[in-house]
């Protein structure tokens, strides 16, 4: 048995943090869900990016599109939600088998309506009405404008993935957004069975940020104490922040007054760890997959963080007991040396934006220069 489908055992589901057009028509997909039991797919600018960029598969309907009239952005969303609709068609049987827990596919609202509530909610919409698959996720970042965004999507019905969740007040305000969304639903005899939510917790970024805020300390300190004590702080942040809120989502969803609404049809906001490749090569590569195993979690890794634990990656339970004993000193800590961890990952969630906005216009921009070129 691959070594991903032993994560099921213990309450987690792996999902494939990747897209691209070659792995959907070739089978690859369909392969990695029987295999390996990898259950969902997740998507961002970023991959988009990659995925059409690096592949010629994608330039004969650029070509179309192109001699159709269709402006970059346009040829954009007809290539991205094709392939958004196809892996939701694959997908389909593990969400329909899974009672609808699993088998989601996530596509991101522009990075550039992040700042803008109602018309991230409207282009959400137009996402969910124009792909139309009931295992679409759409994402949403979690700033504040986008947290107000869910709620209402959430009343209005539509699967939501909250995005670039790094810090505890991040995630309490998308779990809140989203019981709220239900709460109004509920008030008003609506359906609450069919809507489905994560809340994706970005992890690796967080120790990269932190670890070069302890090394810029370090360079500058003279107290050998203090050094060994920055040094060992190292690669422990992420880990740190990831189980303090998985407890706060244990503590929201796993109550009495939320399994009231599960009799009534709702399902929990599921806690979901992506950014889980390493980016340290001197830590693990399956640090951030070995360390989160979780009940009731999902964790999206990428092509190479799925290869690693495949071949050497341990699955058992991680997260058990209190686990946030050891994850509040090592947080105490970093405040001792000037990191307070609610200010970094409000700066990391501030660049993740920007690097996704970065992608997305990288891409129009490509896609603009074959325009141009095909319609010459």
């Amino acid at each position: 048995m691959s070594k991903l489908k032993e994560l099921h055992k213990y309450g987690q589901s792996p999902w494939y943090d990747n897209i691209e057009r070659g792995l959907l028509l070739s089978g690859k997909i369909k392969e990695m869900i029987v295999d390996d039991g990898i259950t969902g797919l997740t998507s961002n600018p970023t991959i988009f990016e990659k995925a059409i960029n690096g592949s010629k598969l994608y330039d004969a309907d650029i070509e179309r599109l192109s001699r159709e009239g269709k402006d970059a952005q346009a040829i954009y969303d007809e290539l991205t939600t094709w392939d958004i609709d196809k892996a939701a068609d694959v997908l389909l049987e593990v969400y329909t088998s899974s009672g609808r827990k699993d088998g989601f596919v996530s596509i991101e609202v522009s990075p550039h309506l992040a700042h803008d509530t109602e018309a991230t909610i409207a282009e959400a919409k137009r996402l969910y009405g124009k792909i139309s698959r009931a295992n679409v996720m759409i994402k949403v970042p979690a700033t504040i404008e986008g947290v107000e965004a869910i709620r209402k999507l959430t009343l209005l019905g539509i699967n939501v993935n909250a995005t670039l969740v790094f810090s505890l007040t991040h995630y309490s305000a998308v779990s809140e957004a989203y019981i709220s969304g239900l709460e109004e639903r509920i008030s008003k005899g609506m359906p609450v069975d069919m809507i489905n939510s994560v809340a994706s917790l970005f992890v690796s970024r967080i120790d990269t940020y932190i670890d070069r805020l302890l090394n810029e300390r370090v360079i500058k300190n003279h107290d050998e104490k203090k050094m060994r004590d920055m040094e060992g702080l190292s690669g422990k942040a992420a880990v740190a922040q990831a189980k303090i809120i998985y407890d706060a989502y244990r503590r929201t969803f796993y109550t009495p007054q939320f399994k009231s609404y599960i009799s009534g049809g709702a399902k929990v906001q599921r806690l979901l760890f992506g950014s889980t490749s390493t980016k340290n090569p001197s830590y693990s590569d399956v640090k951030y997959v070995e360390e989160l195993i979780a009940e009731g979690t999902i964790n999206t890794m990428p092509s190479i963080t799925i290869e690693a634990f495949k071949d050497h990656g341990v699955p058992q339970a991680a997260l058990i007991g209190n686990v946030t004993a050891e994850a509040s000193e090592i947080l105490a800590k970093l405040r001792t040396y000037g990191v307070a961890i609610e200010e970094v990952c409000q700066k990391i969630q501030d660049d993740g934006l920007q690097a996704f906005t970065d992608s997305y216009d990288k891409l129009i921009r490509s896609l603009e220069k074959k325009r141009l070129t095909f319609i010459s």
